[in-house]
């Protein structure tokens, strides 16, 4: 089996060396800490979805930032349906972790579970066994 060599010179965009101030990085200027809310101002953050994939209850570790903040766990199917709601209520500040049952008439596949509180919202994936 013949041998093939080739001398191929890695690509390297040249954008970034038109004067520093190429169109491509007009937006690197500002500090990103300073467009984006500060992680302390969140009223949400989703810690953990486990186990993932799920078969009959799936257990959320969620953070809220604010006491009272009206919480609503959807589980979502891939066309943008809501299939169940899991919970929807108030919930205090802090680390809560939240167990579901996940009904029986949910097929196997690929689902989305939203988080909403208050103005925010977080999706993520969770495949069900």
């Amino acid at each position: 089996m013949p041998e093939i060599k080739a001398n191929i010179q890695p690509y390297k965009p040249s954008y970034m060396s038109i004067g520093g101030s190429g169109m491509f990085n007009t937006y690197s200027t500002i500090p990103k800490s300073a467009t984006t809310a500060n992680g302390k101002d969140k009223l949400l953050s989703i810690v953990k979805i486990y186990p993932n994939p799920v078969e009959d209850q799936l257990n959320i570790i969620l953070s809220i930032g604010k006491d009272g903040t009206q919480t609503t766990i959807k589980i979502i199917d891939l066309l943008g349906n809501e299939v169940v709601t899991l919970a929807n209520e108030r919930l205090n500040a802090g680390e809560q972790t939240k167990s579901f049952t996940i009904p029986s008439r949910l097929n196997a596949g690929i689902y989305f579970l939203r988080v909403v509180a208050g103005s925010e919202s977080q999706v993520k994936r969770i495949s069900v066994l």
